[in-house]
């Protein structure tokens, strides 16, 4: 980063008050280190059949991270951030990033699998406990989707809404930008995972959502590229991830999620109510921003990508709902509640990583 932006605090440079967190945190920054060097690893497979104990400690941390993130009432936030962090370098291999090929030689590694699926497996159970199952698969599912979307369209302005309008400093709003990089340089990618199949109104719906993400197929309107202009109007870094070890563990979860629900055509159905969720909430947000950059007295280059979302996201969201939320629900009544459960789902995820988010904030301003 250049010399003259504010400098952003490393989110994996927590403060420690005993040196037992202390060397946990060293532990876990090891074995995320020994993951690196394995997924660069020629034939990771058969590497690791010919020498099993090159894995050994990254599999024995990888082990004691699940147990603190997911077995007991105190989850430990380190544990949860060396979790994500690994989940995402295993998931990030779907996508095609435009680099050197040679880093996909692994993208099939059943090891690799294996590792994720382990993750996957305690880290979902812990989320689906934190919402009352029984409870959406008893709701009138039609009804209950335009009470949510209704309420979230417009809700009041919480208390975080508040700060981000009125007080949020510039330090606080680039910070806000290296983080929103993460998904905003690369969104809608995951979207087409799910648009293969039976041609129908669904399918069709969802198509135009991913054309609109990209510009209608022209990269000067594509919404990654209003991104890229906000940090470049502040001298930022406009490449993809650039701002990795900033990003919260809450907000790489959300990612994974999307990971996971857009990947398995057997959660279609949650991806379809969390995608509703995220278009129908997503303008709330983005005026709170781009209210911010206006108070702020920044430049149009600065908050153009805010001002693009609230206008797509808003026609966007009535699409899901009405054409595609709606529609499964008809489809699939049996299964219906899915779409509620990946509504409610994403807003709670997305409400924790907000809170994540605008701690990271207060603290690079404090910083700052």
């Amino acid at each position: 980063m250049q010399s003259n932006l504010v400098i952003f605090p490393n989110a994996g440079a927590a403060k420690n008050s005993t040196q037992t967190e202390e060397r946990t945190i060293s532990k876990y920054d090891r074995a995320e280190e020994q993951f690196i060097q394995l997924l660069a690893m020629e034939d990771l497979d058969n590497e690791l059949h010919v020498k099993p104990a090159r894995a050994s400690e990254f599999e024995q941390t990888l082990s004691i991270a699940i147990g603190a993130a997911y077995g007991n009432d105190r989850s430990d936030q380190q544990a949860h951030r060396f979790l994500q962090r690994i989940l995402y370098r295993i998931n990030r291999l779907k996508l095609f990033w435009y680099d050197d090929l040679r880093h996909y030689s692994n993208e099939r590694s059943l090891y690799l699998y294996s590792c994720r699926d382990q993750i996957e497996a305690a880290w979902q159970n812990w989320e689906l406990a934190q919402i009352d199952v029984p409870a959406l698969q008893q709701l009138d599912v039609k009804h209950a989707l335009i009470e949510r979307t209704s309420a979230d369209l417009n809700p009041p302005l919480s208390q975080s809404s508040r700060y981000i309008r009125e007080k949020m400093t510039e330090a606080g709003y680039r910070h806000l930008l290296a983080i929103g990089s993460f998904d905003g340089l690369v969104e809608g990618s995951r979207l087409c995972y799910v648009l293969g199949g039976a041609a129908n109104e669904v399918q069709c719906t969802l198509v135009r959502v991913l054309l609109e993400e990209y510009g209608n197929g022209r990269l000067s309107r594509k919404h990654s590229t209003f991104f890229a202009q906000m940090l470049a109007e502040f001298g930022m870094n406009t490449q993809p991830e650039a701002y990795f070890d900033l990003v919260p563990w809450e907000v790489l979860a959300c990612d994974n999620h999307n990971f996971l629900t857009s990947d398995r055509k057997r959660y279609f159905l949650r991806y379809s109510g969390a995608l509703t969720y995220f278009e129908v909430a997503g303008p709330a947000a983005y005026k709170n921003y781009l209210a911010a950059a206006q108070r702020l007295g920044l430049s149009e280059a600065a908050m153009g990508y805010w001002e693009l979302h609230i206008r797509e996201d808003e026609r966007h969201g009535r699409w899901m709902l009405d054409d595609v939320a709606l529609s499964l629900a008809e489809r699939y009544p049996n299964d219906a509640w899915e779409l509620l459960l990946g509504y409610d789902q994403d807003k709670l995820m997305g409400d924790r990583a907000a809170g994540a988010v605008m701690r990271s904030i207060r603290e690079a301003e404090q910083a700052a």
